[in-house]
């Protein structure tokens, strides 16, 4: 029973991430890295800070549980996923909602899931560490059945069709930059690894488990955030875009603050569903090591129910929806694998 409750609550923080794009097209008058930026204070900084809070005991502060060691290392994995936190968001622009996240978060799923038990000292190719294999194998087969799916849409659609669905649409480079996303955001992952102490520390001092992990995950979203300021503001001084945050009226400023703010906290619903998630998990090692690739494959399900929803698959063909369906059963079979 505590595994199915832990992969409701990390479900329920996917469909929240896999809902975040969605604001964007709400955003008025703003260039993508106006947007990025102010969405990334809310989704990196404000939401992640206030989720650890819940874990700070009466008698403690957040500065005293980083103190326990790994601080440094986790912000520095934050710092590289950041890069991979850009180029995620170039991989919707390319390739759209749905095929975008596929690519990204199966990448990611593989790294993030096998480096942090290879770094571990896990054998892969014996016992639990064999099974861990196995699972993150037919998450990718899944995520890679869907990206052929895609590529299918792409043969089959027009030109005209193709920017109708994703208006910056292009294959090639939406793939290599969807790749490079996956690789780079794997390293959430593992500055979750290395913040462990923090963790440890947290549960030492009485914070309730089910948020003990927020301590760690803002100081990976933290060095995310860092990069991505850096990019986006040097973007705003090359385009001249600086003036966004002040040109447009007092009406569209609300409405795309507000807007940034509902994507924020939909991004980050996936990692403090995450963290509830693997309280239950406690018990179960292999689903603990399993967590991380279980919401990435959750994250391309629901991102392609969104690329449904958004018409992002018309006109792709029977087949092409077939193949598409396909894949997200092998990944809904990826998510109980682990515990058969």
């Amino acid at each position: 029973m505590n595994v199915i409750i832990g992969l409701l609550i990390i479900a329920i923080g996917s469909m929240g991430q896999s809902s975040s794009y969605v604001p964007i097209k709400k955003v008025k008058q703003w260039s993508w890295e106006s947007f990025w930026l102010i969405q990334g204070i809310f989704a990196w900084l404000i939401f992640p800070y206030l989720g650890a809070q819940l874990a700070v005991p009466e008698s403690s502060s957040l500065i005293e549980l980083w103190q326990a060691g790994g601080a440094l290392k986790a912000c520095f994995y934050g710092m590289l996923w950041g890069i991979g936190g850009l180029t995620f968001g170039l991989s919707m622009r390319y390739l759209g909602v749905a095929l975008g996240q596929s690519i990204a978060l199966g990448t990611c799923a593989g790294f993030g899931t096998l480096l942090p038990a290879v770094f571990g000292g896990t054998d892969l190719f014996s016992g639990e560490g064999l099974i861990l294999l196995l699972g993150v194998c037919i998450t990718l087969a899944g995520i890679a059945v869907i990206g052929y799916a895609g590529s299918l849409r792409a043969q089959r659609m027009s030109e005209e069709e193709k920017l109708a669905a994703v208006k910056e649409f292009a294959l090639t480079k939406g793939l290599l930059v969807a790749l490079l996303a996956g690789v780079m955001s794997a390293c959430f992952n593992l500055g979750l690894d290395a913040g462990t102490p923090v963790l440890e520390k947290a549960k030492e001092l009485g914070a309730i488990e089910l948020f003990a992990l927020n301590p760690v995950i803002i100081l990976v979203t933290m060095g995310g955030f860092i990069t991505n300021a850096v990019y986006c503001l040097f973007q705003n001084v090359k385009n001249n875009t600086g003036n966004d945050y002040f040109k447009v009226s007092g009406p569209i400023l609300l409405n795309n603050i507000l807007f940034c703010a509902l994507a924020g906290i939909l991004w980050y619903s996936q990692f403090f569903g995450l963290g509830m998630g693997k309280s239950f998990f406690s018990e179960h090692p292999i689903m603990l090591a399993f967590s991380w690739s279980i919401l990435m494959s959750l994250n391309v399900i629901f991102s392609n129910v969104w690329g449904i929803i958004l018409k992002e698959w018309k006109g792709a063909g029977n087949k092409t929806l077939v193949v598409l369906f396909a894949g997200m059963l092998i990944l809904i079979f990826s998510l109980v694998f682990p515990n058969l």
